[in-house]
């Protein structure tokens, strides 16, 4: 993966004490973006799946620091997953097909994920670029057959 596709997490000093004791650390803790996969890490967790499986990436937030600090977050109502580093924003990434990520066994499915990377913008940007290209050369493979 390129680095221009390679986001860090923002870390609040709160979150970083919290996330400290699940192995969470900035070396640990990234998103990346290729042609064809987003790649997220967060200490012992990682979502990997295909830029065709993202359907939508908004920006969200401010979180509540007992609701997101810590290690990686199930939302009990929607089993959505949440890496947070900071309660002030976050790009909340959703998928087609649900994607594992939270336990190890890959029982649970999750519809979304939030992450909080020190470039909302930028990330939101390029996500946006390479999922309307890997659409695009999917039909258009697909087309050709």
């Amino acid at each position: 993966m390129s680095e221009a596709g390679r986001f860090e997490f923002e870390f609040a000093p709160s979150y970083a004490r919290a996330a400290r004791p699940f192995g969470i650390k900035p070396s640990n803790a990234w998103v990346a973006i290729d042609d064809l996969l987003f790649d997220a890490r967060f200490g012992p967790w990682r979502v990997t799946t295909p830029l065709t499986n993202i359907t939508d990436v908004a920006v969200t937030g401010p979180y509540r620091f007992f609701k997101t600090a810590g290690s990686a977050r199930l939302g009990f109502t929607d089993r959505g997953l949440t890496f947070a580093t900071n309660g002030k924003r976050g790009v909340l990434i959703t998928f087609a097909t649900p994607v594992t990520g939270l336990d190890p066994l890959g029982v649970l499915h999750h519809p979304e994920l939030t992450v909080t990377v020190a470039e909302i913008d930028r990330l939101v940007s390029v996500l946006g670029q390479r999922i309307t290209g890997a659409r695009e050369a999917a039909s258009g493979s697909r087309a050709g057959t």
